[in-house]
């Protein structure tokens, strides 16, 4: 059950958010080998949002997952993430963090249970 949280201070009107979903879905289903089906997204837009003192384009997200995460794992999807952010939403590699979790399934809720 991975979650991939992306907020940006970038304004998404206008911007195709669906190949953003289905990319990101994409690339985080492979690096950490879990099936589409299980992945959700999440991204909002013009969150206010302040790095290294400017306002200038940049993003924050977080990434859960119950298992599968590891640091090459980790480095994957911090560049795959980072590709995405630059190339659809303009946001400089240098701009974003992305902190990772990896859980227990007992931690999750899904279906009226858990993990």
């Amino acid at each position: 059950m991975p979650c991939l949280n992306l907020s940006t201070n970038v304004n998404l009107e206008g911007v195709d958010t669906s190949s953003i979903l289905s990319e990101a879905t994409s690339v985080v289903a492979k690096i950490i080998g879990k099936p589409e089906s299980y992945v959700m997204i999440v991204l909002k837009g013009s969150v206010p949002l302040s790095f290294g003192g400017t306002e200038q384009p940049a993003a924050y997200g977080e990434l859960v997952s119950i298992g599968g995460l590891n640091a090459d794992v980790n480095k994957k999807l911090s560049a795959a993430i980072a590709e995405i952010l630059e190339s659809k939403l303009k946001v400089p590699k240098s701009r974003y963090f992305l902190k990772f979790y990896d859980a227990k399934g007992s931690f999750f809720g899904w279906n009226g249970s858990t993990f």
